[in-house]
C-alpha cells in the first residue's frame, strides 16, 4: 500500500516527525541509508538556547519553545519503550576566561557580563541567566582552570543522551508501526508540474502521498537547498571507578569547547567546526584542539582515559538556522537544516510540522525559516548581471536588456541554489584559468569579464615562473577570488600528490587559509594529454584522506567517476574533448550519464571552443564548466570570456526551464480551431 507520508531522513528529526504523524493517524514510511549514521548519533545532546547565545529572536523563540516540551516528550518515550533517554536539567554553566592578551580581564568580564545582561532581557522566549563572580563559579563547580574568573549559569538549560534517544525514537516507531526502509540510497525526487510523484531510490520508486525531506547535512543532494555539511569531531572520557563522586555535574560551555558529564560517568567533549565537505574521519590537529580546550577548562579531564573518538556532520545553511515548511512542491514537506540545535528541535519540529501536513495549521513561526529566505528574486539576478566591456565594435553590457521584464517575468519563478563545492558557495557556475594568454594584462581583463568566482592555476608553472605566469599571485586579486590549485605536469599519482600539497601551501601564502581544493590531473599522455584513470583514482584517494577537497579532471567515463565519488571527491569533471582542442562535446552520451547518476557537482572540462557549445553542455544539465583555452586564445579574449559568461547563465536557465519535447512529427505554432473558415 502506498504510505501517507513518506519521510527522507533517518536522524532524530526525522523519526520525531514520523513518531508524531503515526500518533495522529497517519501512515507513515521513514527511508535511510543508514540510521546509526545520522547525526543525531555524533551529538553531544544539549540543550542550551540560553548558552548558545542565539542572537536571532524567531529562533530564540523556537528552541525555547522546543525546551520546554522535552520534560514530557522524553517522559512519553521513555513510558512508551522503558529506554531511559538520559534527560537530565543539569543546567549549562558558561565560564569566562581572563583576557590575558589585553591585560584587562576584570574589564572584560564586566563587559561580557553587561554584554548577557542585555541578552537575558529579551522577551520571554530567552533563557534566564545568572552571572557568578569568580569566588561564586569557582565554588559552585569546584576543578575549573584557574584563569576563570566568572561566568554565566543558565538554570533552564538542560541536556539529553543522544545516542539513547535515537534508541528510544526507533523503538517507538518500530512498536508503533511506522514502516522502515533503512539500507536504501534515495537518489532522487521525482517531480511533475509543482507535484512529487515518487522517490526514486537504489531498490525502485517509492510512492507516497505526502514526502518529507529531513535529510540533515545530505539534503542538497536531493533538492536544491542551500545545506551544507560542516564536520565535528568528537570524543569521550570516563571517569574512573575510584574517583568516588562525579566531578562534574553540569555543562560547561567554554570558548569553543562543551564538556557533557552523563550519569554513567562519560564524559563528551566537542566539538570542532569544519567546513571539509563530507571528508571523514578523526584528525590528530582535530582531537589535540579539542583536549587542549577542554583542559584549560577542567584541567582534571587529562587524566581520565579516552573512550571513544567519533565525527559527524551538522547541516549548516548560510544563516546557520533551519529550513522548514512548505516547499516548490505542494506535496514536499522540508525539514532541515537544523546545524547544532538538532536534538534540541526535535519536538518543536514534530509538533510543527505534523501540524501543517495533516490539518494544514502554519504556525507564524514557521514563516522566518522558510526555503524562501533563500529564493528571493535577487538569487537569479546575480547570474544576469556582468561587467561592461569595451570592445573595437561595441559597448557589451546588459545595460541593454529590459532588466526590469526579466524581473517580472516567469524567470522569477524559476528556482535555483547557487554552486556548491566541499562547503564553499560560488555565484558564478563558470571557472577559468590563467594560462596561454597573449600577457598578464589580458589574463586580468578575461578573469573579470568572465564574472567567474574560481580560477585555477597551475602550481608548477607559479613555482618554476613558466612564461606567462611570472607574477601571476599578484595579478589577481585573491580576496574576491577563490584559488584552485592543480597539478598540471604531473604524471604519476605520486606527483600529483607532491604537487596538491605544494598548492595547498601557495593558496595559504596568498591569505586563503581554509583553502583545500586542488584540480587532480595526472596526465602521462604528451601527445593526447589523455589523463590516466588509474593514477587519478590512486591520487584522488590518498588526498581525500588528508583532508583535500579533490575536483578530480577525467576522461567522461561513468564507471570511473562514480568510484571517485565513491572515494569522496568534491566533483567530477569530465572532459567534452581533448583539452585545447576546441572539438566541442564529443563525448555527450558518457556527460550525460554522469550528470544523471553523480551526487556532487559535475564540470565539464576540457574541449569546449564556442559559446554554443558552453551552453549546450550547460543545458544537459552540467553544474558548472571550466573553460581556459577557448578564452585565452581567441582574438579578443575579454569579449570571449564575456560570451562564454552569458552562455554559461542562457545554459543553465535553460535547463531550469526545461526544454520542450522533442516530435517527430509536426506541430502548428497557432491553433487549428476557431479559425475562420468559408
Amino acid at each position: 500500500m502506498t504510505s501517507d507520508v513518506l519521510i527522507i531522513g533517518g536522524g532524530v528529526i526525522s523519526m520525531a516527525i514520523a513518531i508524531e504523524l503515526k500518533l495522529r493517524g497517519a501512515k507513515v514510511t521513514v527511508v535511510s541509508r543508514d540510521i546509526q549514521a545520522a547525526a543525531t548519533h555524533a551529538a553531544a545532546g544539549m540543550l542550551a538556547p540560553g548558552a548558545e547565545r542565539i542572537s536571532d529572536q524567531a529562533m530564540q523563540e523556537l528552541c525555547t519553545r522546543s525546551l520546554y516540551l522535552y520534560p514530557d516528550w522524553t517522559r512519553k518515550l521513555e513510558e512508551f519503550t522503558s529506554i531511559n533517554t538520559g534527560y537530565w536539567s543539569c543546567g549549562i554553566l558558561a565560564p569566562v576566561y581572563q583576557d590575558q592578551t589585553r591585560g584587562q580581564g576584570e574589564k572584560a568580564a564586566k563587559q561580557e557580563k553587561s554584554d548577557r545582561g542585555r541578552e537575558t532581557s529579551l522577551p520571554d522566549s530567552s533563557s534566564p541567566a545568572y552571572w557568578l563572580e569568580k569566588e561564586a563559579i569557582h565554588q559552585y563547580q569546584p576543578g575549573l582552570g584557574e584563569e576563570v574568573l566568572g561566568g554565566w549559569w543558565y538554570p533552564e538549560d538542560a541536556q539529553v543522551d543522544n545516542r539513547a534517544l535515537a534508541q528510544a525514537l526507533l523503538a517507538a516507531a518500530k512498536s508503533l508501526g511506522v514502516e522502515l526502509k533503512e539500507g536504501i540510497v534515495v537518489e532522487g525526487i521525482q517531480q511533475q508540474q509543482r507535484q512529487v510523484v515518487g522517490v526514486q531510490t537504489s531498490t525502485g520508486v517509492l510512492h507516497a502521498q505526502h514526502y518529507v525531506l529531513a535529510a540533515g547535512a545530505w539534503s542538497n543532494s536531493l533538492f536544491p537547498l542551500p545545506v551544507r555539511p560542516v564536520k565535528g569531531q568528537m570524543l569521550s572520557v570516563k571517569v574512573p571507578e575510584f574517583v568516588p563522586d562525579l566531578p562534574l555535574t553540569r555543562v560547561l560551555y567554554g570558548e569553543k569547547i562543551y564538556i557533557v558529564p552523563r550519569r554513567d560517568r562519560r564524559i563528551i567533549i566537542g566539538a570542532t567546526v569544519e567546513d571539509v565537505g563530507l571528508t571523514p574521519h578523526n584528525t590528530p590537529v582535530g582531537i589535540q584542539t579539542l583536549l587542549q580546550r577542554a583542559i584549560r577548562l577542567f584541567p582534571q579531564i587529562q587524566n581520565y582515559p579516552i573512550q571513544e573518538l567519533w565525527w559527524g556532520f551538522r547541516p549548516a545553511t548560510p544563516d546557520e538556522l533551519p529550513i522548514l515548511g512548505t516547499s516548490p512542491c505542494e506535496n514536499l514537506t522540508i525539514a532541515t537544516g537544523h546545524y547544532r540545535n538538532g536534538i534540541l528541535l526535535a519536538p518543536i519540529t514534530a509538533r510543527l510540522l505534523a501540524d501543517l501536513i495533516l490539518e494544514q495549521k502554519t504556525d507564524p513561526l514557521l514563516c522566518d525559516f522558510h526555503y524562501s529566505r533563500f529564493h528571493t528574486k535577487s538569487s537569479t539576478t546575480p547570474m544576469l548581471s556582468y561587467p561592461t566591456l569595451k570592445t573595437q565594435n561595441s559597448e557589451l553590457t546588459t545595460e541593454n536588456y529590459d532588466k526590469s521584464q526579466l524581473r517580472n517575468s516567469e524567470l522569477s519563478t524559476l528556482e535555483d541554489s547557487p554552486l556548491q563545492i566541499a562547503g564553499k558557495t560560488f555565484q558564478s557556475r563558470l571557472m577559468t584559468g590563467t594560462g596561454k594568454y597573449r600577457s598578464i594584462e589580458d589574463m586580468q581583463q578575461s578573469v573579470t569579464a568572465s564574472g567567474c568566482q574560481i580560477v585555477t592555476v597551475a602550481v608548477r608553472r607559479v613555482q618554476t615562473n613558466a612564461p606567462g605566469h611570472e607574477g601571476l599571485a599578484e595579478a589577481l586579486d585573491w580576496t574576491k577570488i577563490w584559488m584552485l590549485p592543480n597539478t598540471a605536469g604531473c604524471q604519476t599519482a605520486e606527483e600529483a600528490i607532491r604537487v596538491a600539497r605544494l598548492g595547498r601551501e601557495m593558496a595559504k601564502l596568498l591569505g586563503q587559509e581554509d583553502n583545500n581544493f586542488v584540480k587532480l590531473e595526472v596526465i602521462p599522455d604528451p601527445k593526447y594529454l589523455l589523463p590516466d584513470p588509474i593514477g587519478t583514482l590512486q591520487a584522488a584517494e590518498q588526498l581525500v584522506k588528508e583532508g583535500f577537497a579533490v575536483l578530480p579532471y577525467i576522461n567522461a567515463d561513468p564507471m570511473l567517476a562514480r568510484h571517485l565519488e565513491e572515494a569522496g571527491c568534491a566533483t567530477v569533471m569530465p572532459l567534452a574533448s581533448p583539452i585545447g582542442s576546441g572539438q566541442g562535446l564529443k563525448t555527450t552520451a558518457n556527460i550525460q550519464i554522469i550528470i544523471e547518476n553523480a551526487k556532487v557537482p559535475v564540470v565539464v572540462d576540457a574541449g569546449i571552443g564556442a559559446p554554443s557549445e558552453a551552453a549546450q553542455a550547460m543545458e544537459m544539465g552540467a553544474d558548472a564548466l571550466l573553460i581556459n583555452s577557448a578564452i585565452a586564445l581567441a582574438q579578443n579574449s575579454p569579449a570571449m570570456a564575456h560570451a562564454m559568461n552569458l552562455a554559461t547563465v542562457a545554459g543553465r536557465l535553460a535547463y531550469l526551464a526545461g526544454r520542450m519535447p522533442l516530435k517527430s512529427y509536426a506541430i502548428a505554432s497557432s491553433p487549428l480551431t476557431g479559425t475562420i473558415t468559408s
